[in-house]
């Protein structure tokens, strides 16, 4: 969802904080991995002051501004809500003490209360809430009376309907049950016929909301809040169905995506070696207290955190298809370069060196050139097509703001062994337009450039603004980012086999015998980087 930029997405927390520490760190990862605005629940349930303050201090520290401050349902087991010894009574209580204690640095939203407590709402209101986000509702007359009624008394910030698509019949009475939601009874109806049809409900949900949001729009309101319960896919189908995205046209405002935390949005430029890792790299450098601005600055200051387990962790269902797809049987060299040329072919989804699913995809504009070069042992990790001038809107190399023009140096990243290196080292000499580094896992270096080496290898010119370079080549980062690239042979992809595995001794020797090696073809005009692959 976070590639359609959406203003922000929540995270609900525990009724008497009792997700407290997951949902803290669920928010972390949105804020900062996913790089979505984020803005978290929290509650008074079971809270006392030093818990509250903890929670806001934490996310505060990892840059996240949005809090949607509530009451909270009574704790499981419970009937009604108690108030804890040092805690507070109500969300009202809590939006001043957020106001108090931290003054602006956090945006405060507030839930939609029931039209008796409308008084109380404009006092949340009044007390430092922004913006309010209102429960799921079926009516919408009874949502356009509610907003008329709110303007009445003086409540003047945005108010946002929360849509909740229908995508099982059961999930929706839970829901609304729970909710205590008035159901239109034409709704009730249109289920009944179709409540064992789990695709039917589904497909019924999504026209409901997309009628129910575009009478919304109609009256004015221009913002939705839709509420997913972590199941996307009716919520973007509304969207389509509204006009509001595309899926033919996610654009990127970068050629990586910026995390959201306030500490880092003056960085503009990264190292392109992390572009298929960005997670472990915003992982290496979360402690940064600067990031370069506009220009590439001093790498080595503030410097890279130090390699941790955090990097070679991933998500258990991606964990499955590694297994699946690369942990076959491997006799001979030639089966890793057919894994690798396998990934280029798109029979693979996973790449133990990549954090996302597939070939980037203006990668797969070279692919055929990629799996050739696999095929011959140039076991290629990184990459991207040359480009000279496209405009900024242009689907997969494109982005940036409309109306600009972007370029982009052809680059190659891969792992090969000694004897292939020399060969591409001696074709090199015939290229003068190509820049090369190589370092094996015991830090040998190898390179036509200068160790002080950096290069823009993606810049674009927009209108009334300096060149944008966001990504770039250096060699001290290179050095830096070898460590990860060769332990991955071993905790990404060894290690999947037992330890007296033949498979695992053959990824062993090719991580302790092969080189890194990056490759910058400086004309982006001209140049033939895969023509230094021939008869080699």
């Amino acid at each position: 969802m976070a590639a359609h930029g959406p203003a922000f997405c929540d995270i609900t927390w525990g009724a008497g904080g009792a997700t407290a520490d997951l949902t803290l760190e669920i928010a972390n990862r949105m804020q900062n991995m996913v790089c979505v605005e984020t803005m978290m629940h929290l509650t008074c349930t079971n809270m006392p002051v030093e818990k509250i303050d903890a929670a806001l201090s934490a996310i505060k520290s990892n840059g996240i501004q949005n809090v949607l401050a509530l009451r909270g349902d009574p704790p499981h087991g419970h009937d009604k809500f108690v108030q804890v010894h040092g805690g507070f009574a109500c969300a009202l209580d809590l939006v001043h003490h957020i106001r108090a204690n931290y003054g602006d640095f956090f945006g405060i939203c507030v839930a939609e209360a029931y039209q008796n407590e409308l008084a109380y709402l404009k006092k949340k209101v009044d007390a430092g809430g922004e913006v309010i986000v209102t429960q799921l509702f079926y009516d919408t007359d009874i949502f356009l009376k509610f907003v008329s009624d709110c303007r009445l008394i003086g409540i003047s910030c945005p108010i946002v309907p929360g849509i909740m698509p229908i995508n099982s019949y059961k999930g929706f009475l839970r829901m609304t049950g729970f909710c205590k939601t008035k159901i239109p009874p034409e709704i009730m109806a249109a289920l009944e016929p179709i409540k064992d049809n789990e695709e039917a409900v589904k497909a019924y949900g999504i026209q409901l909301g997309t009628e129910m949001c575009r009478k919304i729009m109609a009256s004015g309101i221009t913002a939705i809040h839709l509420y997913t319960l972590n199941m996307e896919k009716s919520a973007v189908a509304i969207l389509m169905n509204l006009g509001v995205i595309e899926e033919s046209k996610v654009s990127r405002s970068l050629p990586w995506r910026r995390p959201t935390n306030v500490f880092r949005v003056k960085e503009s430029v990264r190292p392109i070696f992390w572009a298929n890792r960005p997670k472990s790299y915003i992982s290496r450098t979360i402690g940064w207290d600067q990031f370069p601005n506009d220009r590439w600055g001093d790498f080595q200051h503030p410097s890279f955190g130090p390699l941790t387990d955090y990097q070679f962790l991933r998500p258990r269902a991606r964990e499955k298809k590694i297994q699946e797809e690369w942990a076959v049987p491997l006799k001979t060299l030639e089966d890793i370069h057919q894994k690798f040329a396998n990934f280029c072919l798109g029979k693979s989804r996973c790449s133990p060196w990549s954090e996302v699913d597939g070939l980037q995809a203006e990668s797969r504009i070279i692919n055929e050139q990629l799996i050739n070069i696999n095929l011959k042992g140039f076991l290629t990790i990184n990459s991207q097509p040359a480009v000279n001038g496209a405009k900024s809107e242009t689907p997969y190399i494109g982005w940036g703001e409309a109306g600009g023009y972007v370029y982009q140096k052809a680059y190659l990243e891969f792992f090969c062994s000694p004897v292939s290196l020399n060969a591409v080292v001696n074709k090199c000499r015939g290229f003068p337009s190509i820049s090369y580094m190589a370092v094996n896992k015991e830090g040998f270096f190898v390179s036509n450039v200068k160790n002080t080496y950096v290069n823009a290898v993606t810049w674009g010119v927009f209108p009334a603004k300096e060149i944008t370079q966001p990504t770039v080549v250096d060699a001290a980062t290179f050095m830096i980012w070898k460590d990860e690239a060769f332990e991955l042979w071993s905790r990404g992809w060894a290690n999947l086999y037992p330890e007296t595995d033949p498979s695992r001794k053959l990824l062993e020797e090719v991580k302790s015998t092969y080189y890194l090696v990056s490759l910058v073809d400086n004309d982006f005009v001209h140049g033939g980087l895969f023509a230094v692959f021939r008869d080699t």
